[in-house]
């Protein structure tokens, strides 16, 4: 009877662990807080010796949700669809030999799977193939397979250029070795970058954050195991180093991740908690300028465990922590140093000594709200929050009309497209990308607005952003002057000021707006006093005037023609010192305003033949010299 009994009560407790739910403080063995035990798949259900990384995959066509459970022989794949009731649908052999360490991502339906084994290179399995198991488990084939690389540590996607990056080859000094996988079962080489050091891991980005200098281009922050770097990949044929840093108690830089605004970078070191001794720390560094990274603080968690793989979506850091198993950290308050544990599901009971054992990833980024976690001793789970906000927030846009400004540019925030975005929360968090914009831009653009709340629900709507340029351009005119006629002539023909550059224009969208001359050249001026007007335009109608006087006179007044013809400013161009030297009369004044009129510098009551000015410290650029309010005399300073 005892022997009977003994099979129906492993089954009755395999049963519970399906499903258990967290009460006072634990999930059946498993201590915890808040979160519920959906499911658990040991390695003897998955045929394997140890478990290592996971990641995830919903099918776009059915919605299903599927965990790829990365094992010391091969990779698993778990339909989660129903998670209380999760099926081993079969598993994807190692390419060569078994391997403690394994890595699996995904990008347009397939997986992408490295390992530390020796020769194994990268597989690609089509995962379109879950949708129809026979008899499972079973054994799969991959589809295709990268060999430009043998062992690698870690594989990671950007899913929005369709490039994987292998780290910790033996290529590129350890660097990423960049693959073009835009056609997934026709992997192709494009590259490596030989960084500093051996990379570990990595996120890779099409950055999205404060610092304006990057934005649209493909980031790569690489834990280095002694520093995090950064770098510039969007050329793959001419990676560019953007800066690195490090911190204090530096033992092995493993892994980081940024927080959902693309500021805040946390990373985990995976041989401080045994070597210097304390509790699990974690290092938040701010990426606010990507070339001046800063230490910006550390946290410490409640156990000595060490710290392995962590993910942030929406506000919450989910850690794995080895034989503390996962720990999900609040990060909602991180810009004025404040992160706090609010929950945990621990996969490893015996205790939370710093040993490299237990939870080895988590993936949390399904719309479910179900959680994976992969354990090295004790396999698969499935956990829950106890009480998940699974409502997305409802995003709502309005069309906005910016200017650009002097130097051609504007930008926006998220907030002036919101229109009152909401959640069932109270709480909404805003992130928009396509922020900046120039003089290319002018007209409607399309924008997209990214809302999402606390537990990374998401939503988003678009909105046209009208870019105007009403900044009219800049011009300068000579200053009032007078001629004699021409040789034998009673009259004056008119020169072309704009084409002899003593009228000029600068604009914020145009390097040479137009510029109209009334009268226009050539035109005869008899004798008498004539205004000399001109008007700039640019393409987009802004325009600007300005004028002086012209005095055509049968003799030019004797003073006044003198006084200028021994009138010399010298050297022009000028670098620094500009001299003044006057043969004729004393020197009063001297006046020196830029192209657009502005007073730079003016000395008053000088009463000498000969006169300096210090120009050093004014920008490069045209300026106008007028001596004794009579004579104007235009200078170069470089």
């Amino acid at each position: 009877m005892k022997n009977l009994l003994l099979p129906i009560l492993l089954m009755c407790s395999i049963s519970v662990m399906a499903q258990t739910p967290c009460n006072g403080g634990m999930a059946g063995p498993y201590p915890c807080n808040g979160y519920n035990l959906l499911a658990h798949l040991d390695l003897n259900t998955l045929n394997a010796g140890s478990g290592n990384d996971s990641w995830g995959w919903t099918d776009p066509a059915t919605g299903k949700e599927y965990a790829l459970m990365a094992l010391s022989n091969g990779t698993a794949f778990i339909d989660i669809s129903n998670p209380t009731s999760p099926i081993y649908l079969g598993k994807l052999p190692t390419h060569t030999s078994n391997s403690s360490w394994r890595d699996v991502k995904t990008y347009d339906n397939h997986a992408f799977i490295v390992s530390e084994a020796s020769g194994h290179g990268m597989q690609v399995f089509d995962l379109t193939r879950l949708r129809s198991v026979p008899n499972p488990p079973v054994t799969f084939n991959n589809d295709a397979h990268y060999s430009g690389f043998g062992r690698a540590h870690n594989i990671v996607i950007n899913e929005d250029t369709g490039y994987a990056y292998a780290v910790g080859t033996s290529t590129f000094n350890g660097g990423p070795h960049f693959v073009n996988i835009q056609n997934p079962t026709n992997p192709t080489a494009a590259g490596g970058y030989p960084m500093d050091d051996y990379s570990h891991d990595a996120q890779i980005v099409t950055y999205c954050g404060p610092d304006k200098d990057y934005s649209g281009r493909e980031i790569l922050f690489g834990s280095n195991e002694n520093e995090v770097i950064i770098a510039d990949i969007t050329d793959k044929a001419n990676p560019i180093s953007i800066s690195s840093i490090s911190y204090s108690n530096v033992e092995y830089t493993h892994q980081g991740w940024f927080t959902e605004d693309q500021r805040y970078f946390l990373v985990g070191d995976e041989l401080d908690e045994t070597s210097v001794g304390f509790n699990t720390r974690t290092i938040v560094f701010d990426f606010e300028d990507l070339d001046n990274p800063q230490l910006f603080f550390e946290y410490t968690g409640p156990t000595p465990a060490i710290d392995h793989n962590g993910y942030v979506k929406g506000t919450k850091y989910y850690m794995a922590n080895y034989r503390a198993g996962m720990r999900v950290i609040d990060v909602a308050d991180i810009a004025n140093g404040n992160i706090s544990e609010e929950g945990f599901f621990d996969t490893y009971p015996a205790n939370d000594n710093a040993n490299f054992s237990g939870a080895w990833s988590i993936y949390p980024y399904f719309e479910s709200g179900n959680i994976v976690i992969s354990d090295i001793n004790r396999g698969f789970f499935v956990v829950k929050a106890q009480n998940p906000d699974l409502v997305a927030p409802v995003a709502s846009c309005q069309n906005i009309t910016v200017s650009l400004n002097n130097d051609g540019n504007a930008t926006i925030t998220a907030s002036q497209v919101d229109n009152g975005s909401s959640d069932n929360s109270g709480t909404v968090y805003l992130k928009i990308c396509n922020d900046t914009f120039d003089c290319g831009d002018l007209g409607a653009n399309l924008v997209e607005l990214e809302v999402y709340d606390d537990f990374g629900n998401k939503d988003y709507c678009t909105a046209n952003v009208t870019v105007v340029d009403d900044i009219d351009p800049e011009m300068s005119c000579p200053g009032n002057s007078q001629t004699l006629p021409d040789t034998g002539q009673d009259f004056y023909t008119l020169p072309d000021y704009v084409a002899n550059n003593d009228v000029t224009a600068s604009d914020n969208c145009e390097s040479d707006p137009s510029i109209s001359q009334d009268p226009a050249p050539g035109t005869e001026l008899p004798i008498g006093v004539h205004t000399i007007s001109f008007e700039a335009t640019d393409g987009n109608g802004n325009a600007q005037s300005c004028s002086f006087n012209l005095t055509v006179t049968e003799v030019l007044q004797t003073s006044t023609f003198e006084f200028e013809e021994g009138l010399s400013l010298y050297p022009n161009p000028v670098t620094e010192i500009l001299n003044i030297h006057s043969g004729t009369s004393a020197i009063e004044t001297i006046s020196v305003v830029d192209i657009s009129g502005k007073l730079i510098l003016q000395l008053t009551a000088l009463n000498a033949v000969d006169a300096t000015l210090d120009l050093s410290s004014i920008s490069r650029g045209i300026y106008f010299v007028r001596v004794n309010d009579i004579v104007t005399k235009k200078i170069v300073k470089r």
